[in-house]
């Protein structure tokens, strides 16, 4: 088996064995802290939208029906220092973990937003995107999206987030934000082996691709 193997088997094994019940949380008040903020920056609904959807021109991503322990996770992860964003940082380091699991409850419970992003691209770059995320690119030792994020790339527990309907900004700068090692909060650094062999087109496509797709099997 090869190390990329190994990589992707453990990653997979950590999505399920990492089914534990968050600390109890209340949504209620997650709504409130959303609209309010943490008392220094802007509120959440100023970058994320009222109803969890983001902004893609902007970089924002959709927060709405995403996993509550992996939102809670990358919250948290920036307060450690362990994720890095000169935008989210100043706007929930005054948030204690109480705080960040109450806004990661509302987030998750919010119903997911059936629009998708179209990128003004071609057909044959959305087909490359389609093929990277559902068949890889094994000659590179690329495997695909959903052998981590699961079907559809509708996501896996908490720590493979649904990346199908994501907006296509956001996923281009995280993927090349692992690439850079600029981002490594990832388990086993799986996103870092897969970034840095994707090229910059191979990107573009795929970010395409996934911000086409429903977010929902509905």
């Amino acid at each position: 088996m090869t190390t990329l193997s190994r990589m992707i088997l453990a990653g997979a094994l950590i999505g399920l064995a990492t089914g534990a019940t968050a600390a109890e949380s209340d949504p209620e008040r997650g709504a409130q802290l959303a609209a309010q903020g943490d008392g220094s920056g802007a509120p959440c609904v100023a970058c994320h939208s009222a109803d969890g959807s983001g902004n893609n021109a902007a970089g924002f991503p959709r927060l709405a029906g995403l996993d509550s322990a992996y939102l809670a996770k990358q919250m948290l992860d920036y307060n450690a220092g362990e994720r890095v964003s000169p935008v989210m940082q100043p706007n929930i380091n005054n948030f204690d973990e109480q705080q960040i699991r109450d806004l990661a409850a509302y987030y998750a419970a919010m119903p997911v937003p059936q629009t998708t992003t179209t990128a003004d691209v071609g057909e044959d770059v959305l087909a490359l995107g389609e093929k990277l995320a559902n068949q890889g690119d094994w000659d590179n030792y690329i495997p695909p999206c959903s052998s981590c994020h699961g079907p559809g790339n509708r996501g896996v527990g908490e720590i493979f987030p649904a990346i199908a309907g994501q907006h296509p900004n956001y996923i281009r700068s995280q993927i090349n934000a692992w690439k850079n090692n600029q981002r490594n909060n990832d388990p086993n650094q799986l996103m870092t082996a897969v970034a840095e062999r994707l090229t910059e087109e191979q990107i573009d496509a795929v970010a395409a691709y996934l911000g086409s797709q429903s977010a929902t099997t509905e």
